[in-house]
């Protein structure tokens, strides 16, 4: 397997194993790494630190770095220290893996934010080793983080995990110059059906519209949450209006779908949903909470407007 090859099926967005992302300026190293992993995880490559932080906040990111330490255009160190200041990136696991084999070398390495320290020539088996011990503990610190922002009802992501996204994705977009989208969405006469039909079934109401609009979204990075109540939201990060106005009228379609009887609706027989919709590319004098107000503004309409219905902020 070639490097060419090792940056190829790191892309490779179908791939739902783990992704290991190679930071090294040599082939070679390159070679060897790739060869000793390929068969259990997906790979990136890069070949200084530059490319690896430009890898690193693309999506979907990698699970753990192997980050060499002597480099051109940006060595290993200021790599990691970059890495750890962005929020968005600042939680995959970085090991070093270097021929600099000094105690010092070990604690600054540590004390940058490196969740292990490996010194070459490397011993294959320990490095697998220690490479797999890393990963199943992230995804145990993953799994504990999601529980703690769950919406209790809807299973869904609860607004501090999208509060935390939307700060983390606001970063990168004006960072990469990517696009950002953002779909507020609020079932209609919601608490005229919880007057007809009861809590209980404006409960079950509620996780079936959850269902619905977390199957409309097909990216694994996409997030859907619940705002609040009656509403919801979803973030699109590298997504224009026009894609998020694709994303957002499915979600109303499924929803309409679902075919939940609403006889005090004055738009349907049936439950419908109402979605507002801000896209942008922000730029260093971009406010974030100008983008949620255009959101909700747009939300604002398709309500005044008859309700079940997208609108897009211009």
């Amino acid at each position: 397997m070639s490097p060419k090859s090792s940056i190829l099926t790191g892309m490779e967005t179908t791939d739902q194993r783990p992704t290991i992302l190679i930071v090294d300026d040599s082939r070679d190293n390159v070679q060897v790494l790739a060869s000793l992993f390929q068969a259990d995880y997906a790979i990136k490559v890069a070949l200084n630190g530059l490319e690896a932080i430009r890898i690193a906040e693309t999506l979907p990111q990698p699970d753990l770095i192997l980050l060499d330490v002597m480099m051109p255009v940006l060595d290993g160190h200021e790599t990691c220290r970059r890495l750890k200041q962005v929020a968005a990136t600042a939680d995959i696991p970085v090991i070093f893996l270097t021929a600099m084999d000094q105690p010092d070398d070990e604690e600054l390495g540590l004390a940058l934010g490196a969740i292990d320290y490996i010194v070459k020539p490397i011993k294959p088996a320990i490095v697998k080793a220690r490479v797999k011990n890393h990963l199943e503990l992230k995804k145990l610190r993953d799994l504990l983080r999601d529980q703690s922002m769950l919406d209790g009802l809807t299973g869904l992501s609860n607004r501090r995990r999208f509060n935390q996204a939307l700060t983390a994705e606001w970063s990168r977009a004006q960072r990469t110059g990517s696009s950002l989208s953002l779909v507020m969405v609020d079932i209609d006469y919601f608490k005229q059906f919880n007057d007809t039909y009861g809590h209980l079934a404006g409960d079950d109401c509620l996780k079936a519209v959850a269902g619905a609009l977390q199957a409309a979204v097909k990216r694994s990075h996409d997030l859907v949450a619940r705002w609040g109540g009656e509403e919801f939201c979803c973030l699109l990060p590298e997504t224009n209006a026009a894609a998020a106005g694709g994303v957002a009228e499915r979600m109303r379609q499924d929803v309409a779908k679902l075919q939940i009887e609403h006889q005090s609706s004055l738009t349907a027989a049936f439950l419908t949903i109402s979605l507002g919709i801000a896209a942008i590319k922000p730029d260093k004098t971009a406010v974030l909470t100008a983008f949620l107000e255009s959101a909700d503004m747009a939300l604002y309409q398709a309500k005044k407007n008859g309700k079940n219905q997208v609108c897009i902020s211009v």
